[in-house]
């Protein structure tokens, strides 16, 4: 391991901590993790606060376990036991659901909420479900138009409905923060699968929920 050189004494060795194999990842990954941010911080310089920064690399891979948590979920027992009989074929729209994500690009935070909808086919999921299926998407590395594409599949597939459509609404701070600095951007993506898409009343009753307050 190359070792970057600090005129701060404190900076010159990366610590070794005392980590808990996490949900994603195991002790040796975070310490792994924890090397680089301490690189990262002995590269920025002497002006870094060498005592307020010095268990920061500990908790930044602390911070990656929790937020990628996504990767090490299972979608299949996530809805495990959670599928009900139910005669009911008007659709079903689950609005507002909050979500923290992170860009693959810059590993900057991008956020907002998700509005999920679909017809059911002899089957409802729980409440719960949904927003929790919007969560596992949201904490992996993602890109939103790829996020939005794979709640729509995963409900798809694993409930199997006359029809999905997904909505999400974010703001990145790649966008706010650097680059063009616009702040109060917002960007819409949608998915549609089945009736959504081949009926057009249908989606359009889709997206007058979503948009209405």
């Amino acid at each position: 391991m190359t070792i970057i050189e600090s005129s701060s004494d404190s900076k010159t060795e990366p610590t070794d901590f005392q980590f808990e194999d996490g949900s994603l990842l195991d002790a040796s990954c975070k310490q792994v993790i924890a090397d680089s941010v301490t690189h990262i911080l002995m590269a920025v310089g002497d002006g870094v606060d060498a005592k307020g920064t010095a268990d920061t690399p500990k908790r930044v891979a602390n911070l990656y376990d929790e937020l990628l948590s996504g990767y090490s979920t299972d979608p299949v027992e996530l809805l495990n036991n959670a599928m009900f009989d139910v005669e009911y074929d008007e659709m079903v729209v689950v609005k507002n659901i909050d979500f923290y994500s992170l860009c693959e690009h810059h590993l900057l935070p991008f956020y907002g909420k998700a509005h999920v909808g679909y017809l059911p086919n002899q089957k409802v999921v729980g409440l719960s479900k949904i927003p929790r299926l919007v969560e596992m998407f949201a904490r992996r590395l993602q890109v939103q138009e790829r996020m939005t594409q794979e709640i729509a599949t995963i409900i798809d597939e694993l409930i199997e409905p006359i029809g999905v459509g997904v909505v999400i609404e974010a703001q990145h701070l790649c966008a706010a923060m650097r680059g063009v600095r616009k702040p109060n951007t917002v960007m819409t993506t949608s998915a549609v699968r089945g009736m959504f898409k081949k009926n057009a009343s249908t989606r359009e009753e889709f997206f007058s929920h979503v948009h209405r307050n």
